[in-house]
């Protein structure tokens, strides 16, 4: 994978963290492959006993790879069927590798309280991994994230900053082998 660095923090307002649980690492990726490439390397994250009730959004404009990250992270934990956006279902299902997942889509949110009108705060009550597009749409009742995703779109690819906010979030990401500034020397 080419050139992992740390990003300045510019996290989402209204997250009080400890500045040594916002570590963020940047990756500029230049094409789809590389996208799914780099939502692969978060699946191992996925794997650890911390992950139980984990909460991952994924945050960019339209177009940016979220649902593209999801798809190689689900191909890695060994999902072969289809993985498509659930933008207008609001949530895909997924049970791989022993790990239910939980993929949300909050951008046809007009209002927050559609999220509870849904029932949707009954999957973030369990021990399932939810992975978030749009979850501004949601606030304030979508829970925090222990890890955000944030891609944007970069010359001819996409940046990746990748954020822990949370210990479960850092225990987690130890597992996907990156270094982080949360990281014990």
């Amino acid at each position: 994978m080419p050139d992992i660095h740390r990003a300045a923090d510019d996290s989402p307002p209204g997250l009080n963290l400890s500045p040594s649980l916002s570590p963020n690492l940047s990756q500029y990726l230049p094409d789809t492959a590389a996208t799914e490439a780099f939502g692969a390397m978060l699946a191992a994250a996925l794997t650890c006993e911390e992950a139980c009730g984990l909460i991952i959004w994924l945050s960019g404009q339209l177009g940016t790879g979220k649902t593209t990250a999801t798809r190689g992270l689900l191909r890695a934990l060994g999902h072969s069927g289809n993985v498509k956006s659930p933008t207008y279902t609001l949530l895909e299902p997924y049970t791989v590798s022993r790990i239910s997942l939980y993929h949300f889509d909050f951008y046809r949110f007009n209002q927050p309280e559609e999220f509870l009108d849904a029932g949707l705060d009954e999957y973030f009550a369990g021990d399932g991994v939810c992975l978030v597009e749009w979850a501004d749409k949601a606030l304030p009742y979508v829970p925090q994230p222990d890890i955000e995703l944030q891609l944007s779109v970069e010359s001819d690819g996409r940046r990746a900053i990748l954020r822990v906010l949370s210990e479960r979030g850092r225990a987690c990401l130890m597992h996907t082998g990156l270094k982080t500034s949360a990281d014990p020397k």
